[in-house]
Protein backbone atom coordinates (compact mmCIF):
# COMPACT_ATOMS: atom_id res chain seq x y z
CA UNK A 1 0.00 0.00 0.00
CA UNK A 2 1.51 3.65 -0.88
CA UNK A 3 1.85 6.28 2.31
CA UNK A 4 -0.38 8.67 2.58
CA UNK A 5 0.54 12.14 3.72
CA UNK A 6 -1.43 14.87 5.01
CA UNK A 7 -1.81 18.71 3.94
CA UNK A 8 -4.68 19.85 6.50
CA UNK A 9 -6.58 23.39 5.18
CA UNK A 10 -8.49 24.80 8.88
CA UNK A 11 -11.86 26.54 7.15
CA UNK A 12 -13.19 28.49 9.87
CA UNK A 13 -16.85 29.80 8.76
CA UNK A 14 -19.05 32.27 11.24
CA UNK A 15 -22.41 33.83 9.75
CA UNK A 16 -24.07 36.13 11.54
CA UNK A 17 -27.91 36.18 11.12
CA UNK A 18 -28.76 38.72 13.96
CA UNK A 19 -26.02 41.48 15.01
CA UNK A 20 -25.12 41.58 18.25
CA UNK A 21 -23.07 43.44 21.03
CA UNK A 22 -20.68 42.91 23.98
CA UNK A 23 -19.63 45.79 26.07
CA UNK A 24 -16.11 47.84 25.54
CA UNK A 25 -14.37 51.12 26.76
CA UNK A 26 -15.90 54.15 25.46
CA UNK A 27 -13.43 56.17 23.31
CA UNK A 28 -12.95 57.99 19.94
CA UNK A 29 -11.04 55.41 18.00
CA UNK A 30 -13.77 52.81 18.69
CA UNK A 31 -17.27 52.33 18.27
CA UNK A 32 -20.07 50.52 17.10
CA UNK A 33 -22.79 51.97 14.93
CA UNK A 34 -26.52 52.75 15.24
CA UNK A 35 -29.06 50.91 12.65
CA UNK A 36 -27.91 53.41 9.82
CA UNK A 37 -31.06 51.62 7.78
CA UNK A 38 -34.63 50.18 8.55
CA UNK A 39 -34.61 46.57 8.62
CA UNK A 40 -34.94 44.79 5.04
CA UNK A 41 -35.77 40.86 5.66
CA UNK A 42 -35.91 40.61 2.14
CA UNK A 43 -32.18 41.61 1.82
CA UNK A 44 -29.57 38.97 1.58
CA UNK A 45 -26.78 39.47 4.76
CA UNK A 46 -23.96 41.20 3.36
CA UNK A 47 -20.78 39.21 2.95
CA UNK A 48 -17.52 41.00 4.72
CA UNK A 49 -14.40 39.40 3.64
CA UNK A 50 -10.45 40.31 4.70
CA UNK A 51 -8.47 40.52 1.19
CA UNK A 52 -5.83 37.58 1.38
CA UNK A 53 -3.96 34.98 -1.28
CA UNK A 54 -6.53 32.08 -1.38
CA UNK A 55 -5.38 28.87 -0.09
CA UNK A 56 -4.61 26.28 -2.78
CA UNK A 57 -4.35 22.80 -2.26
CA UNK A 58 -1.35 20.94 -2.67
CA UNK A 59 -0.03 20.49 -6.05
CA UNK A 60 -0.99 16.75 -7.12
CA UNK A 61 -3.20 16.12 -4.37
CA UNK A 62 -6.74 15.08 -4.19
CA UNK A 63 -9.69 16.11 -1.63
CA UNK A 64 -11.07 17.08 -0.11
CA UNK A 65 -12.18 15.46 3.17
CA UNK A 66 -13.66 17.51 5.13
CA UNK A 67 -14.98 17.31 8.74
CA UNK A 68 -17.33 19.38 10.52
CA UNK A 69 -15.31 20.31 14.20
CA UNK A 70 -17.89 22.25 15.52
CA UNK A 71 -21.60 24.19 14.77
CA UNK A 72 -22.35 26.52 17.81
CA UNK A 73 -24.50 29.30 18.18
CA UNK A 74 -22.97 32.34 20.03
CA UNK A 75 -25.52 33.99 22.26
CA UNK A 76 -29.24 33.28 23.16
CA UNK A 77 -31.26 35.99 21.62
CA UNK A 78 -32.23 34.60 18.13
CA UNK A 79 -35.18 35.78 16.36
CA UNK A 80 -35.07 38.65 18.64
CA UNK A 81 -34.68 42.23 16.80
CA UNK A 82 -31.26 43.68 16.05
CA UNK A 83 -29.53 46.26 17.65
CA UNK A 84 -25.52 47.89 18.21
CA UNK A 85 -22.72 45.64 18.30
CA UNK A 86 -19.24 46.34 18.98
CA UNK A 87 -16.20 43.78 17.14
CA UNK A 88 -14.94 40.87 19.22
CA UNK A 89 -12.16 39.01 19.18
CA UNK A 90 -12.06 35.12 19.26
CA UNK A 91 -9.26 32.53 19.14
CA UNK A 92 -9.76 28.52 17.94
CA UNK A 93 -7.22 26.07 19.95
CA UNK A 94 -6.88 22.02 19.87
CA UNK A 95 -5.24 20.92 22.90
CA UNK A 96 -4.34 23.81 24.20
CA UNK A 97 -2.45 24.90 20.89
CA UNK A 98 -3.80 28.30 19.33
CA UNK A 99 -4.80 27.48 15.18
CA UNK A 100 -6.09 30.94 15.03
CA UNK A 101 -7.32 34.03 16.16
CA UNK A 102 -9.99 36.52 14.62
CA UNK A 103 -12.01 39.71 15.15
CA UNK A 104 -15.81 39.34 13.98
CA UNK A 105 -17.21 41.93 11.92
CA UNK A 106 -19.71 44.56 12.79
CA UNK A 107 -23.34 44.02 12.33
CA UNK A 108 -25.53 45.66 10.27
CA UNK A 109 -29.81 45.46 10.15
CA UNK A 110 -30.03 42.45 7.77
CA UNK A 111 -27.41 40.57 8.88
CA UNK A 112 -23.60 39.89 7.72
CA UNK A 113 -21.71 36.53 6.82
CA UNK A 114 -17.43 35.96 6.46
CA UNK A 115 -15.32 32.82 6.57
CA UNK A 116 -11.86 33.06 7.64
CA UNK A 117 -9.51 29.93 6.20
CA UNK A 118 -6.01 29.29 7.37
CA UNK A 119 -3.40 26.75 6.32
CA UNK A 120 -2.74 24.11 9.62
CA UNK A 121 -0.42 22.05 7.97
CA UNK A 122 2.46 22.79 10.03
CA UNK A 123 -0.03 21.49 12.81
CA UNK A 124 0.23 17.88 11.78
CA UNK A 125 1.69 16.48 14.49
CA UNK A 126 -1.48 18.22 16.78
CA UNK A 127 -4.06 16.59 14.28
CA UNK A 128 -2.55 13.38 13.89
CA UNK A 129 -4.35 12.02 17.51
CA UNK A 130 -7.34 12.67 19.31
CA UNK A 131 -7.57 16.21 21.03
CA UNK A 132 -10.13 18.60 22.50
CA UNK A 133 -11.22 21.83 20.11
CA UNK A 134 -11.82 24.35 21.99
CA UNK A 135 -13.32 28.02 20.60
CA UNK A 136 -14.13 31.30 23.02
CA UNK A 137 -15.58 34.07 21.68
CA UNK A 138 -17.12 36.67 24.11
CA UNK A 139 -20.39 37.73 23.22
CA UNK A 140 -22.88 40.06 25.79
CA UNK A 141 -26.35 40.03 25.83
CA UNK A 142 -28.83 42.46 27.71
CA UNK A 143 -32.17 44.64 26.82
CA UNK A 144 -29.91 47.08 24.26
CA UNK A 145 -27.25 44.15 22.87
CA UNK A 146 -29.09 41.71 21.56
CA UNK A 147 -28.32 38.92 18.73
CA UNK A 148 -26.48 35.76 18.11
CA UNK A 149 -23.36 34.49 16.15
CA UNK A 150 -23.69 31.16 13.89
CA UNK A 151 -20.53 29.47 13.67
CA UNK A 152 -19.08 26.31 11.92
CA UNK A 153 -15.70 25.29 12.45
CA UNK A 154 -14.91 22.98 9.25
CA UNK A 155 -11.24 21.07 8.78
CA UNK A 156 -10.76 20.15 4.90
CA UNK A 157 -8.09 17.25 4.46
CA UNK A 158 -5.83 17.27 1.24
CA UNK A 159 -3.94 13.89 0.22
CA UNK A 160 -0.85 12.54 -2.12
CA UNK A 161 -0.82 9.00 -2.81
CA UNK A 162 2.70 9.33 -3.01
CA UNK A 163 4.99 11.53 -1.52
CA UNK A 164 5.69 15.10 -3.79
CA UNK A 165 9.18 15.49 -5.06
CA UNK A 166 11.19 16.97 -3.55
CA UNK A 167 9.91 16.10 -0.41
CA UNK A 168 8.35 19.17 2.26
CA UNK A 169 10.36 20.25 5.31
CA UNK A 170 9.40 18.05 7.61
CA UNK A 171 7.01 19.83 10.17
CA UNK A 172 7.57 19.74 13.99
CA UNK A 173 6.94 16.02 15.56
CA UNK A 174 5.53 17.61 18.62
CA UNK A 175 3.38 20.91 19.61
CA UNK A 176 3.25 21.97 22.91
CA UNK A 177 1.08 25.01 24.21
CA UNK A 178 2.19 28.14 26.09
CA UNK A 179 -1.33 29.20 27.12
CA UNK A 180 -3.62 28.65 30.14
CA UNK A 181 -5.96 25.44 30.97
CA UNK A 182 -9.32 24.30 30.63
CA UNK A 183 -11.77 24.95 32.15
CA UNK A 184 -12.32 28.12 31.89
CA UNK A 185 -14.90 31.12 31.29
CA UNK A 186 -12.43 32.94 28.98
CA UNK A 187 -9.81 32.25 26.04
CA UNK A 188 -6.71 30.10 26.89
CA UNK A 189 -4.57 33.26 26.03
CA UNK A 190 -3.13 35.27 28.91
CA UNK A 191 -3.99 38.28 29.41
CA UNK A 192 -1.28 41.15 30.08
CA UNK A 193 -2.71 44.46 32.21
CA UNK A 194 0.20 46.51 32.83
CA UNK A 195 3.84 46.91 32.05
CA UNK A 196 4.61 45.11 35.13
CA UNK A 197 2.66 41.64 34.11
CA UNK A 198 4.42 38.74 33.15
CA UNK A 199 2.45 35.87 32.24
CA UNK A 200 4.10 31.90 32.25
CA UNK A 201 3.85 28.69 31.62
CA UNK A 202 6.62 25.89 32.98
CA UNK A 203 7.31 23.25 30.30
CA UNK A 204 10.16 20.06 30.08
CA UNK A 205 11.50 20.19 26.51
CA UNK A 206 11.86 16.17 25.75
CA UNK A 207 15.74 15.38 25.68
CA UNK A 208 15.54 13.92 22.16
CA UNK A 209 14.70 17.75 20.84
CA UNK A 210 16.87 19.19 17.81
CA UNK A 211 15.14 22.05 16.84
CA UNK A 212 12.89 24.41 18.72
CA UNK A 213 10.58 27.49 17.16
CA UNK A 214 7.78 29.46 19.24
CA UNK A 215 5.14 30.58 17.38
CA UNK A 216 3.88 33.94 19.30
CA UNK A 217 -0.24 35.01 19.21
CA UNK A 218 -0.26 38.43 19.79
CA UNK A 219 -3.56 41.02 19.81
CA UNK A 220 -4.52 44.40 21.48
CA UNK A 221 -7.57 45.73 23.20
CA UNK A 222 -9.26 48.03 25.47
CA UNK A 223 -7.01 50.96 26.82
CA UNK A 224 -4.14 49.62 24.13
CA UNK A 225 -5.93 48.79 21.36
CA UNK A 226 -4.57 51.76 19.56
CA UNK A 227 -1.15 51.99 21.37
CA UNK A 228 0.40 53.56 18.54
CA UNK A 229 -1.08 56.92 19.36
CA UNK A 230 -1.47 57.42 22.76
CA UNK A 231 0.73 60.38 24.09
CA UNK A 232 3.21 60.26 27.12
CA UNK A 233 2.00 60.22 30.22
CA UNK A 234 2.97 63.71 31.17
CA UNK A 235 0.81 65.35 28.36
CA UNK A 236 -2.01 63.74 30.14
CA UNK A 237 -1.23 64.84 33.74
CA UNK A 238 -0.67 68.43 32.59
CA UNK A 239 -3.88 68.42 30.34
CA UNK A 240 -6.26 66.61 33.01
CA UNK A 241 -7.21 63.73 30.78
CA UNK A 242 -7.65 61.16 32.82
CA UNK A 243 -9.71 59.53 30.16
CA UNK A 244 -7.01 59.53 27.56
CA UNK A 245 -4.55 56.14 27.57
CA UNK A 246 -1.17 56.94 27.97
CA UNK A 247 2.20 55.36 28.86
CA UNK A 248 3.59 56.74 24.94
CA UNK A 249 3.37 55.14 22.11
CA UNK A 250 5.90 52.19 21.81
CA UNK A 251 4.76 48.69 22.44
CA UNK A 252 7.43 45.83 22.60
CA UNK A 253 6.77 42.01 23.17
CA UNK A 254 9.45 40.43 25.16
CA UNK A 255 9.24 36.49 24.86
CA UNK A 256 11.62 35.08 27.69
CA UNK A 257 12.84 31.65 28.49
CA UNK A 258 13.94 31.45 32.41
CA UNK A 259 15.86 34.78 32.50
CA UNK A 260 17.23 35.11 29.01
CA UNK A 261 15.06 37.14 26.38
CA UNK A 262 14.64 34.82 23.56
CA UNK A 263 12.94 37.47 21.23
CA UNK A 264 10.72 39.60 21.07
CA UNK A 265 7.43 40.68 19.27
CA UNK A 266 7.19 44.28 17.68
CA UNK A 267 3.73 43.70 16.30
CA UNK A 268 1.66 45.03 12.76
CA UNK A 269 -0.79 47.59 13.74
CA UNK A 270 -4.21 45.31 12.71
CA UNK A 271 -6.89 47.53 13.41
CA UNK A 272 -10.29 45.52 14.24
CA UNK A 273 -13.80 45.89 12.49
CA UNK A 274 -14.90 48.61 15.00
CA UNK A 275 -11.72 50.91 14.91
CA UNK A 276 -11.10 54.77 13.98
CA UNK A 277 -13.83 55.02 12.12
CA UNK A 278 -16.40 51.46 11.89
CA UNK A 279 -17.95 52.14 8.00
CA UNK A 280 -14.28 52.26 6.97
CA UNK A 281 -14.31 48.08 6.62
CA UNK A 282 -17.40 47.59 5.04
CA UNK A 283 -17.44 44.88 3.69
CA UNK A 284 -13.53 45.38 3.01
CA UNK A 285 -11.95 44.75 6.86
CA UNK A 286 -8.44 45.84 7.75
CA UNK A 287 -5.23 43.67 6.63
CA UNK A 288 -4.92 41.05 9.27
CA UNK A 289 -8.18 41.57 11.16
CA UNK A 290 -9.88 38.35 10.12
CA UNK A 291 -6.66 36.33 10.44
CA UNK A 292 -4.03 37.78 12.73
CA UNK A 293 -0.55 37.75 12.00
CA UNK A 294 1.62 35.20 13.93
CA UNK A 295 5.78 35.73 14.57
CA UNK A 296 7.95 33.10 14.85
CA UNK A 297 11.28 32.82 17.41
CA UNK A 298 13.81 30.23 16.66
CA UNK A 299 15.29 29.10 20.05
CA UNK A 300 16.77 26.19 18.70
CA UNK A 301 20.41 27.67 20.21
CA UNK A 302 19.37 27.57 23.57
CA UNK A 303 17.99 23.67 23.48
CA UNK A 304 21.65 23.09 25.29
CA UNK A 305 20.49 24.57 28.35
CA UNK A 306 16.57 23.30 28.23
CA UNK A 307 17.08 19.39 27.75
CA UNK A 308 18.61 19.03 31.47
CA UNK A 309 14.80 16.72 31.97
CA UNK A 310 13.61 20.30 34.19
CA UNK A 311 10.82 22.36 33.35
CA UNK A 312 11.64 25.82 32.66
CA UNK A 313 9.89 29.08 32.52
CA UNK A 314 8.21 30.44 29.53
CA UNK A 315 7.16 33.49 29.99
CA UNK A 316 5.79 37.00 28.45
CA UNK A 317 5.84 40.80 29.02
CA UNK A 318 4.72 44.02 27.03
CA UNK A 319 7.26 47.28 27.46
CA UNK A 320 4.64 50.34 28.18
CA UNK A 321 1.46 47.73 28.68
CA UNK A 322 -1.68 49.17 29.29
CA UNK A 323 -5.17 47.09 30.04
CA UNK A 324 -5.33 44.61 28.26
CA UNK A 325 -3.35 42.13 25.69
CA UNK A 326 -4.14 38.58 24.63
CA UNK A 327 -0.69 36.47 24.13
CA UNK A 328 -0.17 32.76 23.73
CA UNK A 329 2.22 30.35 21.66
CA UNK A 330 2.91 27.32 20.59
CA UNK A 331 6.36 25.44 21.00
CA UNK A 332 7.37 23.54 17.86
CA UNK A 333 9.63 20.74 18.46
CA UNK A 334 11.41 18.51 16.09
CA UNK A 335 12.49 15.21 17.86
CA UNK A 336 15.48 12.85 17.44
CA UNK A 337 13.49 9.18 16.73
CA UNK A 338 16.83 7.47 15.82
CA UNK A 339 18.37 8.78 19.56
CA UNK A 340 17.24 8.95 23.55
CA UNK A 341 18.76 12.14 24.01
CA UNK A 342 20.06 15.27 22.19
CA UNK A 343 22.97 16.93 23.44
CA UNK A 344 23.93 21.00 22.86
CA UNK A 345 25.27 24.34 24.03
CA UNK A 346 25.00 27.83 23.84
CA UNK A 347 28.11 29.45 22.07
CA UNK A 348 27.01 33.08 21.97
CA UNK A 349 23.89 35.67 23.10
CA UNK A 350 23.50 39.08 23.03
CA UNK A 351 19.89 41.16 23.64
CA UNK A 352 20.38 44.64 23.35
CA UNK A 353 17.68 47.57 23.09
CA UNK A 354 17.21 51.11 23.36
CA UNK A 355 14.28 53.37 23.23
CA UNK A 356 13.38 57.38 23.42
CA UNK A 357 11.03 60.20 23.13
CA UNK A 358 11.45 63.72 22.25
CA UNK A 359 8.35 65.78 23.69
CA UNK A 360 7.43 68.96 22.89
CA UNK A 361 3.90 70.20 23.53
CA UNK A 362 2.24 73.72 24.61
CA UNK A 363 -1.23 72.99 26.23
CA UNK A 364 -3.57 70.24 24.35
CA UNK A 365 -1.23 70.75 21.28
CA UNK A 366 1.91 68.84 20.82
CA UNK A 367 4.58 66.98 18.86
CA UNK A 368 6.08 63.53 20.38
CA UNK A 369 8.56 61.41 18.47
CA UNK A 370 9.33 58.03 19.90
CA UNK A 371 12.39 55.85 18.12
CA UNK A 372 13.21 52.53 19.68
CA UNK A 373 16.08 49.78 18.10
CA UNK A 374 16.31 45.91 19.33
CA UNK A 375 18.51 43.69 18.78
CA UNK A 376 18.51 39.58 19.47
CA UNK A 377 21.30 37.25 18.31
CA UNK A 378 22.02 33.75 19.35
CA UNK A 379 24.03 31.17 18.59
CA UNK A 380 24.21 27.58 19.94
CA UNK A 381 24.91 24.00 18.25
CA UNK A 382 23.24 20.53 18.97
CA UNK A 383 24.48 17.25 18.46
CA UNK A 384 22.22 13.98 17.61
CA UNK A 385 21.58 11.66 14.61
CA UNK A 386 21.59 14.44 12.05
CA UNK A 387 25.55 15.36 13.28
CA UNK A 388 26.93 18.51 15.49
CA UNK A 389 24.47 21.51 13.97
CA UNK A 390 25.18 24.89 14.50
CA UNK A 391 21.94 27.46 14.52
CA UNK A 392 22.08 31.00 14.63
CA UNK A 393 19.12 33.07 15.15
CA UNK A 394 18.47 36.34 14.71
CA UNK A 395 16.15 39.63 15.08
CA UNK A 396 16.57 43.18 14.42
CA UNK A 397 13.91 45.88 15.09
CA UNK A 398 14.08 49.58 14.62
CA UNK A 399 10.89 51.89 15.28
CA UNK A 400 10.04 55.81 15.12
CA UNK A 401 6.72 57.10 15.52
CA UNK A 402 5.42 60.82 15.57
CA UNK A 403 2.34 61.43 16.97
CA UNK A 404 1.22 65.32 16.31
CA UNK A 405 -1.66 67.11 17.97
CA UNK A 406 -3.35 70.25 16.59
CA UNK A 407 -6.25 73.07 16.73
CA UNK A 408 -6.56 72.80 20.83
CA UNK A 409 -6.47 68.63 20.32
CA UNK A 410 -9.10 68.04 18.00
CA UNK A 411 -6.60 66.85 15.47
CA UNK A 412 -4.54 64.30 15.31
CA UNK A 413 -2.02 62.89 13.10
CA UNK A 414 -0.09 59.62 13.70
CA UNK A 415 2.94 58.58 11.36
CA UNK A 416 4.88 55.32 12.29
CA UNK A 417 7.03 52.66 10.70
CA UNK A 418 7.93 49.31 12.62
CA UNK A 419 10.89 47.35 10.61
CA UNK A 420 11.30 43.97 11.49
CA UNK A 421 14.52 41.80 10.28
CA UNK A 422 15.09 37.94 11.27
CA UNK A 423 16.81 35.22 10.31
CA UNK A 424 18.15 31.69 11.07
CA UNK A 425 20.59 29.61 9.67
CA UNK A 426 21.76 26.00 10.55
CA UNK A 427 24.98 24.41 9.30
CA UNK A 428 27.61 21.12 9.61
CA UNK A 429 30.25 22.50 7.59
CA UNK A 430 27.38 22.82 4.88
CA UNK A 431 24.70 25.33 4.99
CA UNK A 432 21.68 22.98 6.06
CA UNK A 433 19.08 25.70 6.07
CA UNK A 434 18.62 29.58 5.67
CA UNK A 435 15.88 31.42 6.35
CA UNK A 436 15.60 35.01 5.98
CA UNK A 437 12.57 37.71 6.42
CA UNK A 438 12.08 41.36 6.17
CA UNK A 439 8.63 43.15 6.87
CA UNK A 440 8.01 46.61 6.83
CA UNK A 441 4.91 48.44 9.02
CA UNK A 442 3.93 51.70 8.34
CA UNK A 443 0.75 53.42 9.32
CA UNK A 444 -0.62 56.72 8.69
CA UNK A 445 -3.72 57.82 10.71
CA UNK A 446 -5.29 61.21 10.80
CA UNK A 447 -8.57 62.40 13.22
CA UNK A 448 -10.14 65.02 13.88
CA UNK A 449 -12.92 66.55 15.33
CA UNK A 450 -15.14 68.99 15.23
CA UNK A 451 -19.05 70.59 16.09
CA UNK A 452 -19.12 69.41 19.39
CA UNK A 453 -22.29 69.83 20.99
CA UNK A 454 -23.24 67.73 24.62
CA UNK A 455 -22.26 63.88 23.70
CA UNK A 456 -22.38 64.45 19.97
CA UNK A 457 -19.44 65.84 17.78
CA UNK A 458 -18.31 65.09 14.14
CA UNK A 459 -15.32 62.75 13.09
CA UNK A 460 -13.16 62.87 10.01
CA UNK A 461 -10.68 59.61 9.72
CA UNK A 462 -8.14 58.77 6.83
CA UNK A 463 -5.96 56.07 7.43
CA UNK A 464 -3.00 54.28 5.14
CA UNK A 465 -0.97 50.91 6.71
CA UNK A 466 0.44 48.29 4.77
CA UNK A 467 2.65 44.88 4.89
CA UNK A 468 5.79 45.02 2.84
CA UNK A 469 7.32 41.86 3.13
CA UNK A 470 10.13 39.52 1.40
CA UNK A 471 11.13 35.86 2.45
CA UNK A 472 13.67 33.98 1.57
CA UNK A 473 14.58 30.10 2.23
CA UNK A 474 17.00 27.74 0.94
CA UNK A 475 17.86 24.15 2.05
CA UNK A 476 18.66 20.97 0.78
CA UNK A 477 14.99 20.52 -0.74
CA UNK A 478 15.68 24.22 -2.75
CA UNK A 479 14.85 27.11 -2.88
CA UNK A 480 12.21 29.39 -2.21
CA UNK A 481 10.79 33.01 -2.30
CA UNK A 482 8.13 35.39 -1.95
CA UNK A 483 7.72 39.25 -1.92
CA UNK A 484 4.21 40.93 -0.55
CA UNK A 485 2.82 44.24 -0.86
CA UNK A 486 -0.38 44.47 0.54
CA UNK A 487 -1.61 48.11 1.09
CA UNK A 488 -4.74 49.58 2.37
CA UNK A 489 -6.18 53.42 1.97
CA UNK A 490 -9.73 54.33 3.74
CA UNK A 491 -11.23 57.59 4.96
CA UNK A 492 -14.25 58.41 6.02
CA UNK A 493 -16.39 61.13 8.61
CA UNK A 494 -19.49 59.95 11.44
CA UNK A 495 -21.49 61.64 13.31
CA UNK A 496 -20.96 60.41 16.82
CA UNK A 497 -23.83 60.51 19.92
CA UNK A 498 -21.99 59.17 23.03
CA UNK A 499 -19.87 56.70 21.87
CA UNK A 500 -22.38 55.08 19.11
CA UNK A 501 -22.24 55.91 15.29
CA UNK A 502 -25.38 57.66 14.16
CA UNK A 503 -24.36 58.32 10.32
CA UNK A 504 -21.64 58.55 8.43
CA UNK A 505 -19.80 56.82 5.16
CA UNK A 506 -16.62 55.26 4.40
CA UNK A 507 -14.57 54.04 1.60
CA UNK A 508 -11.38 51.94 1.32
CA UNK A 509 -9.11 50.74 -1.34
CA UNK A 510 -6.81 47.77 -1.29
CA UNK A 511 -3.93 46.95 -3.56
CA UNK A 512 -2.66 43.11 -2.96
CA UNK A 513 0.61 41.77 -4.88
CA UNK A 514 2.25 38.44 -3.97
CA UNK A 515 5.12 37.41 -6.33
CA UNK A 516 6.96 33.95 -5.49
CA UNK A 517 7.74 30.69 -5.75
CA UNK A 518 5.20 28.98 -5.16
CA UNK A 519 3.20 31.76 -7.95
CA UNK A 520 1.39 34.69 -7.72
CA UNK A 521 -1.83 36.55 -7.07
CA UNK A 522 -2.90 40.68 -6.73
CA UNK A 523 -6.03 41.66 -6.33
CA UNK A 524 -7.35 46.02 -6.12
CA UNK A 525 -10.38 46.53 -4.61
CA UNK A 526 -12.57 49.30 -3.84
CA UNK A 527 -15.11 49.67 -1.61
CA UNK A 528 -17.46 52.95 -0.39
CA UNK A 529 -20.90 52.64 1.95
CA UNK A 530 -20.95 49.04 1.84
CA UNK A 531 -21.14 48.64 -2.06
CA UNK A 532 -17.99 47.17 -3.94
CA UNK A 533 -17.00 50.12 -6.24
CA UNK A 534 -14.40 47.81 -8.37
CA UNK A 535 -12.97 44.27 -7.67
CA UNK A 536 -10.06 43.25 -10.18
CA UNK A 537 -8.07 39.83 -9.18
CA UNK A 538 -5.37 37.54 -11.16
CA UNK A 539 -3.50 34.62 -9.72
CA UNK A 540 -1.27 34.50 -13.21
CA UNK A 541 2.69 35.54 -13.08
CA UNK A 542 3.78 38.49 -15.70
CA UNK A 543 6.76 37.14 -17.47
CA UNK A 544 9.90 37.43 -15.27
CA UNK A 545 8.18 38.28 -12.18
CA UNK A 546 7.53 34.75 -10.53
CA UNK A 547 10.91 33.54 -9.28
CA UNK A 548 11.95 29.58 -10.34
CA UNK A 549 13.16 27.80 -7.50
CA UNK A 550 16.33 25.28 -7.74
CA UNK A 551 17.91 23.01 -5.97
CA UNK A 552 21.44 23.87 -3.88
CA UNK A 553 24.13 22.14 -5.22
CA UNK A 554 25.52 19.17 -3.36
CA UNK A 555 28.56 19.97 -1.53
Amino acid sequence: MASRTTSPCLIFLLALLLPLAAVAVPRRHRFPSLQLAPVNASEPPTTFFEVDRPIQPPRGSVGPCSALLLSDSFGYTYGRPPATAFDRIFGVWLSGAELLRSCTAEPRPDGILWSVSRDVTRYAALLSEPGEVAVYLGNIVDSTYTGVYHANLTLHLYFHSTTPSPPPLPHADLILPISRSLPLNDGQWFAIQNSADVQSRKLAIPSNTYRAVLEVFVSFHSSDEFWYTNPPNEYIEANNLSSVPGNGAFREVIVKVDDNVVGAVWPFTVIYTGGVNPLLWRPITGIGSFNLPTYDIDITPFLGKLMDGKEHNFGFAVTNALDMWYIDANLHLWLDHKSKKTVGSLISYDATSSANVDSQFSGLDGRFVTSASRHVSATGWVESSHGKVMTTFYQRFSYKNSNVYSKNGSEQVVNQTIDAKSGVSTTNGAVLLSEEVHQVFPLYLFSGTSDEVGDEYSLVSAIKLSINEKRGSGAEQGFSYSSLRNAQSARGSMRVKGNLVTSGSGENHQVYKYVGTDGCYSRDVSSKNYTIVFDHSDDSCLKGSQVKGSRFPSS
